[in-house]
Protein backbone atom coordinates (compact mmCIF):
# COMPACT_ATOMS: atom_id res chain seq x y z
CA UNK A 1 0.00 0.00 0.00
CA UNK A 2 1.18 3.49 -0.70
CA UNK A 3 1.49 6.92 0.23
CA UNK A 4 4.21 9.13 -0.67
CA UNK A 5 5.91 8.22 3.06
CA UNK A 6 4.71 4.54 3.08
CA UNK A 7 3.79 1.92 1.33
CA UNK A 8 2.35 -1.36 1.21
CA UNK A 9 4.01 -2.49 -1.28
CA UNK A 10 6.15 -4.35 0.00
CA UNK A 11 3.29 -6.69 -0.77
CA UNK A 12 5.71 -6.60 -4.19
CA UNK A 13 3.20 -6.61 -6.70
CA UNK A 14 3.28 -6.93 -9.73
CA UNK A 15 -0.26 -11.32 -14.69
CA UNK A 16 -1.51 -13.53 -16.58
CA UNK A 17 0.34 -15.42 -20.01
CA UNK A 18 3.27 -15.13 -21.76
CA UNK A 19 3.67 -13.39 -24.74
CA UNK A 20 6.58 -13.12 -27.24
CA UNK A 21 6.60 -9.38 -28.00
CA UNK A 22 6.60 -9.36 -31.57
CA UNK A 23 3.49 -11.90 -31.85
CA UNK A 24 1.69 -10.45 -28.62
CA UNK A 25 -1.16 -8.00 -29.43
CA UNK A 26 -0.49 -6.35 -25.83
CA UNK A 27 0.34 -2.96 -26.90
CA UNK A 28 -2.33 -0.94 -28.80
CA UNK A 29 -0.57 1.18 -30.80
CA UNK A 30 3.06 -0.11 -30.14
CA UNK A 31 5.09 -2.12 -32.57
CA UNK A 32 8.62 -3.85 -32.57
CA UNK A 33 11.01 -3.08 -35.22
CA UNK A 34 12.05 -6.33 -36.74
CA UNK A 35 15.37 -4.74 -36.76
CA UNK A 36 18.51 -6.58 -34.86
CA UNK A 37 20.22 -4.93 -32.11
CA UNK A 38 23.74 -3.41 -32.78
CA UNK A 39 26.21 -3.83 -29.56
CA UNK A 40 25.61 -1.65 -27.02
CA UNK A 41 29.79 -0.40 -27.94
CA UNK A 42 28.73 0.76 -31.34
CA UNK A 43 26.01 2.57 -30.28
CA UNK A 44 25.64 6.87 -29.96
CA UNK A 45 24.34 7.62 -26.26
CA UNK A 46 22.91 11.04 -26.98
CA UNK A 47 19.49 11.28 -25.29
CA UNK A 48 16.74 10.90 -27.86
CA UNK A 49 13.06 10.30 -27.77
CA UNK A 50 11.33 7.08 -28.34
CA UNK A 51 10.69 3.17 -27.55
CA UNK A 52 8.26 1.46 -24.97
CA UNK A 53 9.18 0.84 -21.53
CA UNK A 54 7.36 -2.52 -19.98
CA UNK A 55 7.12 -2.84 -16.10
CA UNK A 56 5.91 -5.86 -14.07
CA UNK A 57 3.68 -5.86 -11.89
CA UNK A 58 2.62 -8.27 -9.39
CA UNK A 59 -1.01 -6.87 -8.78
CA UNK A 60 -3.52 -5.06 -10.78
CA UNK A 61 -3.59 -1.39 -10.59
CA UNK A 62 -7.49 -0.75 -9.33
CA UNK A 63 -7.33 3.12 -7.65
CA UNK A 64 -5.65 5.35 -9.92
CA UNK A 65 -6.55 8.25 -7.55
CA UNK A 66 -3.38 9.15 -5.10
CA UNK A 67 -5.58 9.59 -2.48
CA UNK A 68 -7.46 6.27 -2.28
CA UNK A 69 -4.50 4.13 -3.52
CA UNK A 70 -3.47 2.09 -0.53
CA UNK A 71 -1.86 -0.57 -2.29
CA UNK A 72 1.53 -0.29 -4.20
CA UNK A 73 0.00 -1.25 -7.83
CA UNK A 74 -2.01 1.57 -7.96
CA UNK A 75 0.36 3.86 -5.95
CA UNK A 76 3.38 2.88 -8.69
CA UNK A 77 0.93 3.48 -11.69
CA UNK A 78 0.14 7.15 -9.83
CA UNK A 79 3.91 8.17 -9.62
CA UNK A 80 3.49 8.80 -13.43
CA UNK A 81 0.49 10.51 -13.49
CA UNK A 82 0.60 12.80 -10.37
CA UNK A 83 2.48 15.40 -8.74
CA UNK A 84 2.48 16.48 -5.07
CA UNK A 85 3.57 19.91 -4.20
CA UNK A 86 7.03 18.92 -3.01
CA UNK A 87 9.25 15.65 -3.89
CA UNK A 88 12.51 14.13 -2.83
CA UNK A 89 15.65 14.14 -4.37
CA UNK A 90 17.96 11.67 -5.91
CA UNK A 91 19.67 12.47 -2.44
CA UNK A 92 16.39 12.04 -0.41
CA UNK A 93 16.22 15.57 0.25
CA UNK A 94 12.68 17.67 -0.32
CA UNK A 95 13.05 19.81 -3.25
CA UNK A 96 9.49 21.43 -5.02
CA UNK A 97 7.25 19.71 -7.38
CA UNK A 98 4.17 21.45 -8.23
CA UNK A 99 6.00 24.06 -5.50
CA UNK A 100 8.65 25.93 -7.41
CA UNK A 101 9.58 27.58 -3.84
CA UNK A 102 8.04 27.71 0.21
CA UNK A 103 8.24 29.34 2.99
CA UNK A 104 7.87 28.04 6.69
CA UNK A 105 7.08 30.36 9.11
CA UNK A 106 5.55 30.94 12.72
CA UNK A 107 7.91 27.95 14.08
CA UNK A 108 6.19 25.51 11.63
CA UNK A 109 2.38 26.52 12.04
CA UNK A 110 2.44 28.16 8.62
CA UNK A 111 3.66 27.30 5.17
CA UNK A 112 2.98 29.40 2.07
CA UNK A 113 3.59 27.78 -0.89
CA UNK A 114 4.60 29.51 -4.10
CA UNK A 115 3.11 26.84 -7.04
CA UNK A 116 4.42 26.55 -10.48
CA UNK A 117 2.81 28.92 -13.44
CA UNK A 118 3.16 27.06 -16.18
CA UNK A 119 1.36 23.54 -15.09
CA UNK A 120 -1.80 21.91 -16.76
CA UNK A 121 -3.28 19.31 -16.22
CA UNK A 122 -3.61 16.51 -18.68
CA UNK A 123 -6.58 17.74 -19.96
CA UNK A 124 -4.96 20.99 -21.04
CA UNK A 125 -6.82 23.07 -17.73
CA UNK A 126 -4.47 24.97 -15.93
CA UNK A 127 -3.56 23.71 -12.15
CA UNK A 128 -4.04 26.52 -9.58
CA UNK A 129 -4.30 26.43 -5.70
CA UNK A 130 -7.69 25.57 -5.71
CA UNK A 131 -6.82 22.51 -6.87
CA UNK A 132 -4.95 21.89 -3.81
CA UNK A 133 -7.32 22.89 -1.34
CA UNK A 134 -9.62 20.62 -3.17
CA UNK A 135 -7.37 18.25 -2.86
CA UNK A 136 -7.29 18.72 1.32
CA UNK A 137 -10.85 19.25 1.81
CA UNK A 138 -10.97 15.47 -0.05
CA UNK A 139 -8.37 14.14 2.24
CA UNK A 140 -10.62 15.37 5.42
CA UNK A 141 -13.68 14.35 4.62
CA UNK A 142 -14.90 11.70 6.77
CA UNK A 143 -17.09 9.85 3.65
CA UNK A 144 -13.55 9.57 1.15
CA UNK A 145 -11.56 5.72 1.57
CA UNK A 146 -8.59 7.19 2.36
CA UNK A 147 -5.79 6.10 4.70
CA UNK A 148 -4.69 9.34 4.77
CA UNK A 149 -6.54 11.63 6.65
CA UNK A 150 -4.46 11.53 9.87
CA UNK A 151 -1.36 13.61 8.41
CA UNK A 152 -3.84 16.56 7.72
CA UNK A 153 -5.80 16.00 11.04
CA UNK A 154 -3.52 19.13 12.58
CA UNK A 155 -3.96 21.45 9.76
CA UNK A 156 -6.05 24.43 10.62
CA UNK A 157 -6.98 25.67 7.51
CA UNK A 158 -5.74 25.43 3.56
CA UNK A 159 -6.41 28.77 1.85
CA UNK A 160 -5.88 29.85 -1.98
CA UNK A 161 -4.36 33.44 -1.65
CA UNK A 162 -4.18 33.44 -5.58
CA UNK A 163 -4.25 31.07 -8.21
CA UNK A 164 -0.34 30.12 -7.54
CA UNK A 165 -0.19 30.74 -3.72
CA UNK A 166 -1.22 28.49 -1.32
CA UNK A 167 -0.94 29.50 2.83
CA UNK A 168 -1.50 26.24 5.03
CA UNK A 169 -2.01 27.11 8.65
CA UNK A 170 -1.76 24.02 11.39
CA UNK A 171 -3.22 24.05 15.00
CA UNK A 172 0.04 22.98 16.40
CA UNK A 173 3.53 21.89 15.24
CA UNK A 174 4.00 19.28 12.76
CA UNK A 175 7.15 18.13 11.82
CA UNK A 176 5.62 15.80 8.96
CA UNK A 177 4.15 19.05 7.80
CA UNK A 178 6.11 19.80 4.36
CA UNK A 179 6.99 15.99 3.22
CA UNK A 180 3.07 15.14 3.72
CA UNK A 181 2.72 17.49 0.82
CA UNK A 182 4.28 15.02 -1.47
CA UNK A 183 0.28 13.90 -1.57
CA UNK A 184 -0.59 13.45 -5.33
CA UNK A 185 -2.63 16.92 -5.75
CA UNK A 186 -6.13 16.23 -7.79
CA UNK A 187 -7.65 17.93 -9.96
CA UNK A 188 -10.89 19.76 -8.70
CA UNK A 189 -12.67 20.39 -12.51
CA UNK A 190 -12.53 16.46 -12.81
CA UNK A 191 -13.89 15.65 -9.31
CA UNK A 192 -16.08 18.30 -7.41
CA UNK A 193 -19.13 16.83 -9.80
CA UNK A 194 -20.31 12.64 -8.79
CA UNK A 195 -19.51 10.94 -6.28
CA UNK A 196 -15.82 10.57 -4.85
CA UNK A 197 -14.78 7.20 -4.30
CA UNK A 198 -17.03 5.79 -7.09
CA UNK A 199 -15.72 8.73 -10.00
CA UNK A 200 -14.81 7.36 -13.38
CA UNK A 201 -11.69 9.30 -13.48
CA UNK A 202 -10.43 6.79 -10.44
CA UNK A 203 -10.05 4.57 -12.98
CA UNK A 204 -9.21 6.95 -16.15
CA UNK A 205 -7.29 9.73 -14.53
CA UNK A 206 -6.58 13.35 -15.22
CA UNK A 207 -3.07 14.31 -13.69
CA UNK A 208 0.10 16.17 -14.41
CA UNK A 209 2.69 14.12 -14.04
CA UNK A 210 5.39 13.00 -16.68
CA UNK A 211 3.06 10.57 -18.52
CA UNK A 212 -0.53 10.90 -19.37
CA UNK A 213 -3.06 7.90 -18.88
CA UNK A 214 -4.35 5.93 -22.29
CA UNK A 215 -6.06 2.68 -20.96
CA UNK A 216 -6.56 -0.01 -18.19
CA UNK A 217 -7.02 -3.26 -18.58
CA UNK A 218 -8.30 -5.24 -15.68
CA UNK A 219 -5.39 -8.05 -14.82
CA UNK A 220 -3.53 -7.38 -17.91
CA UNK A 221 -2.60 -4.11 -18.13
CA UNK A 222 -1.76 0.12 -17.67
CA UNK A 223 -0.87 2.02 -20.71
CA UNK A 224 0.92 5.47 -20.44
CA UNK A 225 1.84 7.77 -22.87
CA UNK A 226 4.86 10.44 -22.29
CA UNK A 227 3.47 14.73 -21.69
CA UNK A 228 4.58 17.10 -24.31
CA UNK A 229 3.49 19.46 -21.87
CA UNK A 230 5.40 18.47 -18.86
CA UNK A 231 6.57 21.42 -16.81
CA UNK A 232 9.90 19.96 -16.44
CA UNK A 233 10.29 18.66 -20.19
CA UNK A 234 9.32 15.95 -21.93
CA UNK A 235 10.56 12.50 -20.88
CA UNK A 236 12.76 10.32 -23.49
CA UNK A 237 10.59 7.64 -23.56
CA UNK A 238 7.46 7.63 -25.26
CA UNK A 239 5.59 5.01 -23.51
CA UNK A 240 4.84 3.06 -20.49
CA UNK A 241 3.33 -0.06 -20.32
CA UNK A 242 2.85 -1.77 -16.65
CA UNK A 243 1.88 -5.84 -17.24
CA UNK A 244 -0.07 -7.45 -14.48
CA UNK A 245 1.97 -10.56 -14.04
CA UNK A 246 1.07 -11.98 -10.39
CA UNK A 247 3.79 -14.59 -11.09
CA UNK A 248 7.46 -13.42 -10.55
CA UNK A 249 8.12 -16.72 -12.27
CA UNK A 250 6.40 -16.19 -14.96
CA UNK A 251 7.86 -12.65 -14.74
CA UNK A 252 11.48 -13.96 -14.83
CA UNK A 253 10.89 -16.03 -17.84
CA UNK A 254 9.17 -13.07 -19.70
CA UNK A 255 12.35 -11.23 -18.70
CA UNK A 256 14.82 -13.93 -20.64
CA UNK A 257 12.54 -13.50 -23.10
CA UNK A 258 12.94 -9.62 -23.25
CA UNK A 259 8.96 -9.15 -23.46
CA UNK A 260 9.33 -7.45 -20.17
CA UNK A 261 12.22 -4.34 -19.54
CA UNK A 262 11.95 -4.43 -15.42
CA UNK A 263 11.14 -6.45 -12.62
CA UNK A 264 12.31 -6.97 -8.77
CA UNK A 265 14.21 -10.24 -8.90
CA UNK A 266 14.19 -12.61 -6.06
CA UNK A 267 17.45 -13.71 -4.65
CA UNK A 268 17.42 -16.84 -6.37
CA UNK A 269 16.87 -15.07 -9.24
CA UNK A 270 19.74 -12.79 -8.98
CA UNK A 271 21.94 -15.15 -8.34
CA UNK A 272 20.93 -17.28 -11.80
CA UNK A 273 23.50 -17.82 -14.20
CA UNK A 274 25.33 -14.40 -15.77
CA UNK A 275 24.40 -15.16 -18.97
CA UNK A 276 20.68 -15.05 -18.28
CA UNK A 277 21.32 -11.07 -18.01
CA UNK A 278 23.01 -10.42 -20.88
CA UNK A 279 20.73 -7.93 -21.84
CA UNK A 280 19.96 -6.15 -18.58
CA UNK A 281 22.10 -4.94 -15.70
CA UNK A 282 21.28 -5.61 -12.21
CA UNK A 283 21.28 -3.97 -9.02
CA UNK A 284 21.94 -4.01 -5.23
CA UNK A 285 20.82 -2.39 -2.65
CA UNK A 286 19.52 -2.30 1.05
CA UNK A 287 15.24 -1.48 0.72
CA UNK A 288 13.96 0.81 3.04
CA UNK A 289 11.54 -2.00 3.83
CA UNK A 290 10.72 -4.83 6.20
CA UNK A 291 8.68 -8.13 5.70
CA UNK A 292 6.17 -8.84 9.05
CA UNK A 293 4.24 -11.72 10.34
CA UNK A 294 1.01 -9.77 11.47
CA UNK A 295 -1.17 -10.77 13.97
CA UNK A 296 -4.90 -9.74 14.10
CA UNK A 297 -5.26 -8.73 17.34
CA UNK A 298 -8.79 -8.76 17.65
CA UNK A 299 -8.69 -12.53 17.98
CA UNK A 300 -8.76 -14.07 20.92
CA UNK A 301 -5.99 -16.23 19.70
CA UNK A 302 -3.32 -13.64 19.95
CA UNK A 303 -4.26 -11.14 22.76
CA UNK A 304 -1.82 -12.57 25.12
CA UNK A 305 1.62 -10.90 24.49
CA UNK A 306 2.85 -14.71 25.92
CA UNK A 307 1.19 -16.44 22.58
CA UNK A 308 2.77 -13.51 20.03
CA UNK A 309 6.21 -13.96 22.06
CA UNK A 310 5.92 -17.86 22.08
CA UNK A 311 5.54 -18.13 17.61
CA UNK A 312 8.32 -15.58 17.34
CA UNK A 313 10.73 -17.92 19.33
CA UNK A 314 9.56 -20.90 17.29
CA UNK A 315 10.68 -19.22 14.35
CA UNK A 316 14.18 -19.73 12.96
CA UNK A 317 15.14 -16.43 11.19
CA UNK A 318 18.27 -17.35 9.93
CA UNK A 319 16.79 -20.30 8.36
CA UNK A 320 14.64 -17.85 6.30
CA UNK A 321 17.01 -15.55 5.15
CA UNK A 322 19.73 -17.92 4.80
CA UNK A 323 17.61 -20.39 2.55
CA UNK A 324 15.06 -18.11 1.20
CA UNK A 325 16.93 -14.63 0.92
CA UNK A 326 20.20 -16.48 0.37
CA UNK A 327 21.57 -13.28 2.25
CA UNK A 328 20.35 -10.96 0.83
CA UNK A 329 18.76 -9.24 3.77
CA UNK A 330 18.86 -9.34 7.53
CA UNK A 331 17.07 -10.12 10.15
CA UNK A 332 14.51 -7.50 11.41
CA UNK A 333 14.34 -5.96 15.01
CA UNK A 334 11.47 -3.73 14.87
CA UNK A 335 9.70 -1.27 12.82
CA UNK A 336 12.68 0.79 11.72
CA UNK A 337 15.05 -0.39 8.76
CA UNK A 338 19.28 -0.24 10.25
CA UNK A 339 19.68 3.42 8.02
CA UNK A 340 16.86 4.80 9.63
CA UNK A 341 17.77 7.17 12.64
CA UNK A 342 15.04 5.64 14.45
CA UNK A 343 16.82 2.42 14.44
CA UNK A 344 17.64 1.40 17.83
CA UNK A 345 20.92 -1.27 17.54
CA UNK A 346 19.87 -2.01 21.43
CA UNK A 347 16.73 -4.09 20.72
CA UNK A 348 17.53 -7.38 20.66
CA UNK A 349 16.27 -10.01 18.04
CA UNK A 350 14.03 -12.32 19.55
CA UNK A 351 15.66 -15.81 20.09
CA UNK A 352 14.74 -18.70 18.98
CA UNK A 353 14.14 -21.50 21.87
CA UNK A 354 11.67 -23.55 20.75
CA UNK A 355 11.43 -24.79 24.17
CA UNK A 356 10.28 -21.98 25.97
CA UNK A 357 8.19 -21.19 23.43
CA UNK A 358 6.09 -24.51 24.25
CA UNK A 359 7.00 -23.46 28.09
CA UNK A 360 5.38 -19.54 27.58
CA UNK A 361 2.14 -21.23 26.00
CA UNK A 362 1.32 -23.74 28.51
CA UNK A 363 1.50 -20.99 30.59
CA UNK A 364 -1.77 -19.66 28.58
CA UNK A 365 -2.79 -23.06 28.79
CA UNK A 366 -1.96 -24.51 25.79
CA UNK A 367 -0.93 -28.55 26.08
CA UNK A 368 -1.07 -31.53 23.79
CA UNK A 369 -3.44 -33.60 26.17
CA UNK A 370 -4.60 -36.01 23.16
CA UNK A 371 -1.43 -36.64 22.06
CA UNK A 372 -2.31 -35.85 18.44
CA UNK A 373 0.40 -33.66 17.87
CA UNK A 374 -1.39 -30.57 18.36
CA UNK A 375 -1.92 -28.34 21.12
CA UNK A 376 -5.31 -28.03 22.88
CA UNK A 377 -7.16 -26.00 25.24
CA UNK A 378 -10.81 -26.16 26.17
CA UNK A 379 -10.77 -28.52 23.46
CA UNK A 380 -9.97 -26.23 20.53
CA UNK A 381 -6.47 -27.12 18.72
CA UNK A 382 -4.25 -24.03 18.52
CA UNK A 383 -5.16 -23.64 14.58
CA UNK A 384 -5.36 -20.54 12.91
CA UNK A 385 -4.39 -19.54 8.75
CA UNK A 386 -1.77 -17.15 7.56
CA UNK A 387 -2.27 -15.31 4.44
CA UNK A 388 -0.26 -13.90 2.25
CA UNK A 389 -0.28 -12.72 -1.45
CA UNK A 390 0.11 -14.42 -4.53
CA UNK A 391 3.42 -14.53 -7.02
CA UNK A 392 5.36 -13.43 -4.18
CA UNK A 393 7.56 -16.96 -4.15
CA UNK A 394 9.65 -15.27 -1.53
CA UNK A 395 6.41 -14.98 0.86
CA UNK A 396 4.73 -18.14 -0.03
CA UNK A 397 8.11 -19.99 1.39
CA UNK A 398 8.80 -17.81 4.33
CA UNK A 399 5.27 -19.13 4.77
CA UNK A 400 5.57 -22.54 4.57
CA UNK A 401 8.84 -22.49 6.88
CA UNK A 402 6.87 -20.78 9.23
CA UNK A 403 4.09 -23.16 8.96
CA UNK A 404 6.74 -25.77 9.72
CA UNK A 405 8.84 -24.56 12.72
CA UNK A 406 5.06 -23.58 14.38
CA UNK A 407 4.40 -27.17 13.47
CA UNK A 408 6.96 -28.31 16.05
CA UNK A 409 5.77 -26.57 18.96
CA UNK A 410 2.22 -28.10 18.51
CA UNK A 411 0.71 -25.05 16.27
CA UNK A 412 -1.38 -26.12 13.19
CA UNK A 413 -1.16 -23.10 10.44
CA UNK A 414 -2.77 -23.50 7.17
CA UNK A 415 -1.36 -21.34 4.66
CA UNK A 416 -3.84 -19.70 2.36
CA UNK A 417 -2.24 -17.15 -0.87
CA UNK A 418 -4.79 -14.70 -2.49
CA UNK A 419 -4.62 -13.15 -6.05
CA UNK A 420 -3.30 -9.41 -5.28
CA UNK A 421 -6.62 -7.49 -5.19
CA UNK A 422 -8.87 -9.62 -3.38
CA UNK A 423 -6.08 -10.21 -1.04
CA UNK A 424 -5.86 -6.29 -0.11
CA UNK A 425 -9.66 -5.35 -0.41
CA UNK A 426 -11.65 -8.34 0.83
CA UNK A 427 -9.38 -9.31 3.80
CA UNK A 428 -6.21 -6.68 4.61
CA UNK A 429 -8.50 -3.79 4.32
CA UNK A 430 -11.72 -5.66 5.81
CA UNK A 431 -9.64 -7.17 9.11
CA UNK A 432 -10.41 -10.54 7.81
CA UNK A 433 -7.46 -12.72 8.44
CA UNK A 434 -5.93 -14.35 11.18
CA UNK A 435 -2.28 -13.48 10.42
CA UNK A 436 -0.49 -12.35 7.68
CA UNK A 437 2.77 -12.28 5.95
CA UNK A 438 3.09 -8.94 4.53
CA UNK A 439 5.77 -5.70 4.27
CA UNK A 440 6.14 -2.41 4.27
CA UNK A 441 8.35 0.34 1.92
CA UNK A 442 8.57 3.21 4.41
CA UNK A 443 9.61 6.41 3.83
CA UNK A 444 12.41 8.77 4.81
CA UNK A 445 10.65 10.52 7.94
CA UNK A 446 10.34 7.96 10.75
CA UNK A 447 6.39 8.87 11.62
CA UNK A 448 4.59 5.36 10.85
CA UNK A 449 1.32 7.36 12.47
CA UNK A 450 -0.88 5.88 9.86
CA UNK A 451 0.34 2.21 10.89
CA UNK A 452 0.66 2.11 14.71
CA UNK A 453 -1.51 4.69 16.16
CA UNK A 454 -4.65 3.52 17.17
CA UNK A 455 -7.17 5.73 15.73
CA UNK A 456 -5.53 4.48 12.18
CA UNK A 457 -8.17 1.38 12.53
CA UNK A 458 -10.87 0.43 10.24
CA UNK A 459 -11.73 -0.55 6.55
CA UNK A 460 -9.36 0.49 4.41
CA UNK A 461 -6.43 1.97 7.18
CA UNK A 462 -3.44 0.93 7.42
CA UNK A 463 -3.21 -0.12 11.75
CA UNK A 464 -5.07 -3.31 9.99
CA UNK A 465 -4.14 -5.67 12.94
CA UNK A 466 -5.55 -3.46 15.74
CA UNK A 467 -2.69 -2.49 17.79
CA UNK A 468 -3.08 -0.11 20.33
CA UNK A 469 -0.90 0.96 23.40
CA UNK A 470 -1.54 4.37 24.83
CA UNK A 471 1.90 5.05 25.72
CA UNK A 472 3.02 4.20 22.05
CA UNK A 473 0.02 6.81 20.60
CA UNK A 474 1.70 9.32 23.15
CA UNK A 475 4.80 8.50 21.12
CA UNK A 476 3.36 8.70 18.17
CA UNK A 477 1.91 11.85 18.80
CA UNK A 478 4.98 13.59 20.20
CA UNK A 479 7.06 12.52 17.15
CA UNK A 480 4.76 14.42 15.17
CA UNK A 481 5.19 17.90 16.90
CA UNK A 482 9.00 17.77 17.69
CA UNK A 483 11.48 19.49 15.42
CA UNK A 484 14.27 19.21 16.80
CA UNK A 485 16.15 15.98 15.33
CA UNK A 486 18.09 14.03 18.63
CA UNK A 487 14.58 14.60 20.45
CA UNK A 488 12.48 13.17 17.26
CA UNK A 489 15.92 10.54 17.04
CA UNK A 490 14.96 10.03 20.93
CA UNK A 491 11.22 9.31 20.51
CA UNK A 492 11.52 6.96 17.62
CA UNK A 493 13.98 5.09 19.05
CA UNK A 494 11.73 4.34 22.03
CA UNK A 495 8.65 3.35 19.71
CA UNK A 496 11.21 1.01 18.19
CA UNK A 497 11.69 -1.17 21.48
CA UNK A 498 7.79 -0.53 22.69
CA UNK A 499 6.64 -1.44 19.00
CA UNK A 500 9.02 -5.01 19.42
CA UNK A 501 8.20 -5.64 22.85
CA UNK A 502 4.53 -5.46 21.93
CA UNK A 503 5.08 -8.32 19.00
CA UNK A 504 1.88 -6.81 17.37
CA UNK A 505 4.28 -8.38 14.03
CA UNK A 506 6.91 -10.66 14.16
CA UNK A 507 9.44 -8.70 12.01
CA UNK A 508 11.02 -11.26 9.69
CA UNK A 509 14.14 -9.28 7.65
CA UNK A 510 15.10 -6.13 6.34
CA UNK A 511 15.40 -7.44 2.39
CA UNK A 512 17.89 -5.95 -0.22
CA UNK A 513 16.22 -4.39 -3.36
CA UNK A 514 17.12 -6.22 -6.32
CA UNK A 515 16.02 -4.70 -9.37
CA UNK A 516 17.04 -5.46 -12.88
CA UNK A 517 16.81 -3.66 -16.02
CA UNK A 518 17.47 -4.41 -20.04
CA UNK A 519 20.54 -2.70 -20.92
CA UNK A 520 19.18 -0.74 -23.80
CA UNK A 521 18.06 1.71 -21.48
CA UNK A 522 20.73 4.91 -20.66
CA UNK A 523 20.90 6.91 -17.61
CA UNK A 524 19.39 4.66 -15.28
CA UNK A 525 21.84 5.65 -12.10
CA UNK A 526 21.43 4.30 -8.56
CA UNK A 527 21.41 6.78 -5.73
CA UNK A 528 20.84 6.79 -1.86
CA UNK A 529 17.03 7.03 -3.31
CA UNK A 530 17.78 3.75 -5.26
CA UNK A 531 17.04 3.49 -8.96
CA UNK A 532 14.32 5.27 -11.37
CA UNK A 533 14.17 8.48 -9.44
CA UNK A 534 14.84 10.47 -12.30
CA UNK A 535 13.02 7.83 -15.17
CA UNK A 536 12.18 11.23 -16.79
CA UNK A 537 15.84 11.31 -18.69
CA UNK A 538 16.24 7.47 -19.12
CA UNK A 539 16.41 6.87 -22.65
CA UNK A 540 17.17 4.70 -25.66
CA UNK A 541 19.51 5.36 -28.04
CA UNK A 542 17.87 5.08 -31.82
CA UNK A 543 19.92 2.46 -33.15
CA UNK A 544 18.58 0.40 -29.63
CA UNK A 545 14.79 1.13 -29.85
CA UNK A 546 12.56 -2.25 -30.15
CA UNK A 547 8.86 -0.31 -30.32
CA UNK A 548 7.42 2.35 -32.28
CA UNK A 549 4.13 4.36 -31.58
CA UNK A 550 1.83 3.50 -34.40
CA UNK A 551 1.28 6.75 -36.71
Amino acid sequence: MQDKRVSLLNLFLTSPLIFALLLSPLFMGCGRDPVPEPALSSVESLPVSGDTYVEASLGDPSRLNPILASDSASGSVNGYLFNGLVKYNRDLKLVGDLAESWEVRQGGLEIIFKLRKNVRWHDGVPFTAQDVVFTYERLIDPNVLTPYGSDFNLVKSVLAVDPHTVRVEYKEPFAPALESWGMGIIPKHVFQDGVFNTHPANRAPVGTGPYRFVELKTDEKAVLVANPDYFEGRPFIDRVVIRVIPDSSVQFLELRNQSIDFMGLRPDQYMAYDSFFQNHKKFRYPSFSYTFFGFNLKRDLFKDIRVRRALGMALDKREIIDGVLLGFGRSATGPFPPSSLAFDPTVEDVPFDPAQAKTLLAEVGWRDTNGDGVLDREGKPFSFTVITNQGNKVREQTALILQSHLARIGVRVDVRVLEWSSFIHDFVDKGNFDALILGWNLGRDPDQYLIWHSSQQGEGRYNFVGYNNPTADRLWEEGRRTFDPKERQNIYRQLHRIVAQDMPYIFLYYPDSLPTVHNRFQNVLVAPAGIGWNFREWFVPQQLQRYRLAR
